[in-house]
């Protein structure tokens, strides 16, 4: 593996050539344009290139070892993701039990853990490669759903674990225990519980407050409450959280808007911090705060032209 584990840890000043898996957005407009720039630059330093299955399948690339997400976390030094955040969550998951280094490029809207612009991505990955890198540990969830004593559904989640009613139903109504100790009962439209990642996702849209990434800590936020003074709180990310069921139709639990499960009355959802953690590796000089500014426009300021209107 990279010889990057932890934040504090110095890179080394030349990389030898590695294994790099590569991770594709394949349905995005222009990726194997990306994707070959990538390969062909990867290739000219020396080192061997592998593609996840699905972005193989999918993308007019032949030649290559084609691996399933275990195959990569056993075999790969690093992985590089083109698309957006949501391709960067759905891998990020599943190579997080392999501890694998990412690199994320950003061929989606947002971008905000994609942070490497197509229009520099080959510089700046020649410069990463050279040494020249930030790296950073990301938390994760860990949820399951036990019904009548046994546990029915179970998945990791990057951004968030989210309790909601459907669509046309009413409202639904939680009640919550925080290591034991009884929180709330919650009339809503549901709950999010979101890492320090997840807080500038469906978390900060729904009121929540931003949680900086190396904070150990988890956010819960309800989804429009009954009342008001239902708030956000941030609790410790040691705390073990339980989400029962009360009341309610069509609720269901989702972890990061890509594993889905039906609820039931009774069932209770357990969400804790998992135990394996997901390394990124940014640009040297990369900032999070620099980050907040572009994605969240805090730049910006109205035109003399807009403030006349």
């Amino acid at each position: 593996m990279w010889p990057i584990k932890l934040p504090s840890q110095a890179v080394p000043p030349k990389l030898m050539p590695r294994t790099i898996a590569i991770v594709g957005k394949y349905f995005a407009a222009g990726i194997s344009e990306s994707l070959t720039e990538i390969v062909d630059f990867l290739q000219e330093r020396g080192h061997h290139v592998v593609f996840e299955a699905e972005t193989a399948q999918n993308v007019a690339l032949e030649g290559f070892p084609a691996m399933t997400p275990a195959q990569i976390g056993e075999q790969a030094d690093a992985a590089i993701i083109v698309g957006g955040d949501g391709t960067m969550l759905g891998i990020a998951r599943q190579l997080a039990p392999y501890d694998v280094p990412l690199i994320g490029i950003n061929q989606g809207r947002l971008g905000f853990i994609t942070d490497i612009s197509l229009e520099r991505m080959l510089p700046v990955l020649g410069e990463m490669l050279d040494g020249n890198v930030e790296s950073e540990r990301r938390s994760l969830l860990q949820g399951s759903v036990v019904r009548d004593g046994q546990q029915i559904f179970s998945a990791l989640a990057f951004n968030d674990v989210v309790v909601s009613r459907g669509a046309t139903s009413g409202m639904c109504e939680l009640m919550v225990e925080v290591d034991g100790r009884f929180m709330y009962n919650q009339r809503s439209d549901g709950l999010i519980v979101a890492t320090p990642t997840g807080s500038t996702a469906y978390a900060l849209s729904a009121g929540g407050p931003l949680l900086h990434p190396s904070l150990g800590g988890i956010v819960l936020v309800p989804i429009a409450p009954h009342a008001l003074s239902n708030r956000p709180i941030v609790i410790p990310d040691s705390s073990e959280i339980v989400i029962e069921v009360v009341n309610g139709r069509d609720i269901s639990v989702n972890f990061d808007m890509q594993s889905l499960a039906s609820l039931q009355h009774g069932d209770r959802i357990l969400v804790r911090r998992s135990e394996h953690t997901i390394t990124f590796l940014h640009p040297g000089g990369w900032s999070y705060y620099d980050t907040l500014r572009q994605k969240l426009h805090w730049n910006e300021y109205p035109s003399a032209e807009g403030r006349l209107k």
